[in-house]
């Protein structure tokens, strides 16, 4: 059987190159297409591969810049040659789906996401546009709407990486969906021998992620807050943060590690599709406190891997946190540490090829 692995970008490491790796190792003689390819960038399981670009690759600047290259990117995915694969699989986030399969192939899509600039979060993206370029914007938004609702007839089957992104597939493309959490390392985590005095956040400093709601609930608390990572927000956050918040930058996996296995928790006030951060917090055995909406709601239990709240805000945050400490000794590394087990690279792996196999059965024998 030959696999054709369609991705979006390939100019850096994230959760969505997390798992077209896990699917590397699934399908190692499967060739993978994409829009734009660094492979300084990327890690060497997925550069063993063969990688063949779209027509972007070769348009100046588009390493850097390929989201200027967006309105190409359609006729990009359809002109790609796919009549030699009998499985195809797209990981889709930005437009991937819309390749155009032969008729014997079958066609599976792992959707981290409808693209959010255009359908759920297509007003933030448009407000943050340049006055005099929203008419254009909307207009090609508007086309782009319309090709991505049309090419989810090309799918056989998707995969939602979330109960919260099903919902969304039924709302923008009128599919169903099965659900699979995105793999996670959970085995390079450990349990922590000691605990510190502080709570931690991860991530970009971007605003959906919401860091500002964390500092903020943080500096009425006078808690100790640890934040690792970089963006652009983070000069401004840094400037309303008391001497209890404290901002330690980029830093390495071995750094992180460590800091999650000895946190008190993980705070997690943004949405996610999925969330990676919770499941790497529960792994090194530490309770998550959530705003309780998105993908995480998949992979948390409240009240036994931390705890989840309704309201996003600084208050609902602080009321969580008040909640956490009145309750800390119940919670247990190891039964928190087993459950990140289900998320596992393993088992991801395990799941896809049952669930595509199954698939395949039932489109072969019909």
């Amino acid at each position: 059987m030959r696999v054709a692995i369609i991705h979006f970008v390939l100019v850096y490491m994230s959760g969505a190159e997390k798992v077209l790796e896990a699917l590397c190792e699934l399908f190692p003689d499967a060739d993978i297409f994409t829009h734009v390819y660094d492979n300084k960038n990327i890690s060497s399981i997925i550069n063993k591969h063969k990688i063949k670009t779209t027509f972007i690759a070769r348009l100046p600047g588009s390493k850097r810049n390929y989201q200027y290259y967006l309105p190409l990117m359609p006729y990009a995915l359809e002109q790609l040659d796919l009549s030699d694969y009998d499985l195809i699989i797209s990981g889709e986030s930005g437009p991937t789906k819309g390749i155009v399969p032969n008729p014997d192939s079958f066609h599976v899509c792992y959707c981290h996401s409808p693209m959010r600039y255009v359908w759920d979060m297509y007003h933030e993206y448009t407000a943050n546009k340049n006055i005099l370029l929203r008419p254009l914007y909307a207009f090609f938004i508007h086309r782009l709407k319309i090709w991505d609702h049309s090419t989810a007839s090309r799918v056989d089957l998707f995969i939602a990486n979330s109960s919260f992104v099903s919902r969304r597939i039924k709302k923008y493309y009128r599919r169903d969906s099965l659900i699979l959490s995105p793999p996670v390392d959970t085995e390079h985590f450990d349990l922590g021998s000691e605990l510190g005095d502080y709570y931690l956040w991860l991530g970009r400093f971007v605003h959906y992620k919401r860091a500002d709601i964390a500092i903020d609930a943080f500096n009425k608390m006078g808690k100790r807050l640890v934040l690792i990572g970089d963006g652009e927000e983070i000069e401004q956050l840094k400037k309303r943060s008391k001497s209890n918040i404290e901002f330690m930058g980029f830093q390495s996996f071995e750094v992180i590690k460590k800091m999650l296995s000895e946190c008190k928790a993980l705070v997690f006030p943004g949405i996610e599709d999925a969330g990676i951060a919770p499941v790497e917090a529960m792994a090194s055995g530490r309770p998550v406190i959530a705003y309780n909406k998105g993908g995480l709601k998949d992979t948390m239990i409240d009240g036994v891997t931390g705890i989840l709240y309704d309201e996003q805000s600084p208050e609902g945050l602080e009321k969580a946190v008040e909640l956490f400490e009145s309750k800390q000794d119940i919670f247990d590394s190891q039964v928190i540490a087993d459950h990140a087990q289900k998320f596992s690279k393993a088992s991801f792996k395990d799941n896809f090829s049952r669930i595509v196999n199954e698939h395949l059965d039932i489109n072969c024998s019909t």
